[in-house]
């Protein structure tokens, strides 16, 4: 049963370029399709989520990533009442606009374009959904409603200070209200992308060798999880034993949130879907206990994960690649492909120019970019790092 404070596509506040609405789709349904179907998603197929590489392709990247935060949202969003499809949608959108290498990647695009106005990829992805897609007939972008917008521009709360240009640039002519929370939907998102994380690390640092089975079993909802597989399972083989305990561990990050959401969303009294954005606070959430074992949980990814020296190795490398590529577009254009002739055209001053030299670069795919970085250098940007550094030889 869907409750009052969700989003409903009856109330949607509609879509920038008016559309006929789909006889056999909700708006929100359109909007997910339309994200499916986009060029910038099917990307995400060679954009990885931590830049290491191992035997085999087990390992996550940023669709698998996509589909699995989805999926989480779809859950939570059911189980609390809320529409699915809206939150399906932000979920599949919420890193499209993530540049090759994850985050090294945009870090390295930020500091980049700190003259132009900087690089945010979260603004990044409202820039492609809004722009940079260009397949329809009569609109760039995807012309996606006004409540996955939001939420793709809000799920992570307010944007209060300075706004990225590309959230300033577009919200000028489509106010998406960035000063208040997004709708109870871009929150399920928000912290589905949380939970899909934290679980899918620990999983590929295991079987990457950066820490071990005994390392995480000190921490906390992991250490009870194994308690429980090895009293249910005495004899289970180590590999199912890993996956038992680790979903288990999922299983604790979902049920803290909906419980906790559950009491929150009842207390807040909200009776529309504009009373949660108006509330001034977040109404999804994890209980303290719970988001306090969560950082934890984070904190060790972090230091043995993500900058992990293997790790760190290849960071170093693939910042050195954007630093190139970047200044030799700015410097020839022309090397842009042709498509884009027409924007390089139209680019008044660096600014503009640059701007379109950080698109094209973002959309790369993490093997496009280093093929191109080796094209127009004459160097192989990983030469000499050792196979145990976890380097990605395309």
């Amino acid at each position: 049963m869907t409750e009052p404070f969700a989003c409903t596509p009856q109330q949607s506040r509609g879509r920038l370029y008016r559309e006929d609405e789909s006889a056999h789709r909700s708006c929100y349904q359109r909007d997910r399709d339309r994200i499916i179907h986009s060029s910038a998603f099917r990307r995400l197929k060679h954009k990885t989520q931590v830049f290491v590489e191992h035997e085999g392709d087990f390992y996550r990247t940023r669709l698998t990533h996509s589909i699995e935060v989805a999926q989480v949202a779809r859950t939570l969003a059911n189980t609390l009442g809320l529409d699915v499809d809206l939150a399906e949608a932000v979920a599949l959108a919420h890193d499209l606009g993530h540049t090759p290498f994850g985050h090294t990647g945009e870090d390295a695009l930020d500091a980049l374009m700190t003259p132009y106005g900087g690089f945010d990829h979260n603004a990044q992805t409202l820039r492609i959904v809004t722009s940079l897609e260009r397949h329809y007939a009569e609109f760039d972008g995807l012309n996606l409603t006004w409540d996955t917008l939001e939420g793709i521009a809000k799920h992570n709360g307010p944007v209060t200070g300075e706004i990225p240009y590309a959230l300033s640039e577009y919200n000028r002519k489509h106010d998406l209200e960035l000063h208040t929370h997004a709708s109870a939907e871009a929150q399920v998102a928000a912290l589905s992308d949380d939970i899909a994380y934290n679980n899918h690390d620990l999983h590929d640092g295991l079987r990457a060798g950066l820490f071990s089975e005994a390392e995480i079993r000190e921490l906390p909802m992991v250490g009870p999880s194994y308690d429980e597989v090895d009293r249910l399972y005495p004899n289970i083989d180590p590999y199912r034993r890993r996956h038992e305990a680790l979903r288990r561990v999922f299983g604790v990050m979902v049920t803290d949130l909906i419980d906790t959401s559950r009491t929150r969303l009842a207390d807040s009294g909200a009776t529309s879907a504009q009373d949660i954005r108006d509330l001034g606070r977040p109404v999804i959430a994890f209980s303290d206990e719970g988001f306090a074992q969560l950082k934890q949980i984070r904190h060790f990814l972090f230091t043995r994960m993500y900058r992990a020296p293997k790790v760190m190795a290849v960071r170093e490398r693939v910042t050195q690649a954007l630093e190139e590529l970047f200044p030799i577009y700015m410097a020839d254009p022309a090397l842009l492909p042709h498509r884009w002739q027409g924007d390089v055209a139209r680019a008044e001053g660096q600014a503009a120019l640059a701007r379109l030299v950080a698109d094209y670069i973002a959309g790369m795919t993490d093997r496009f970019a280093l093929q191109h970085h080796g094209q127009l250098t004459g160097r192989d940007i990983l030469d000499g790092l050792d196979e145990a550094s976890g380097v990605r030889r395309v």
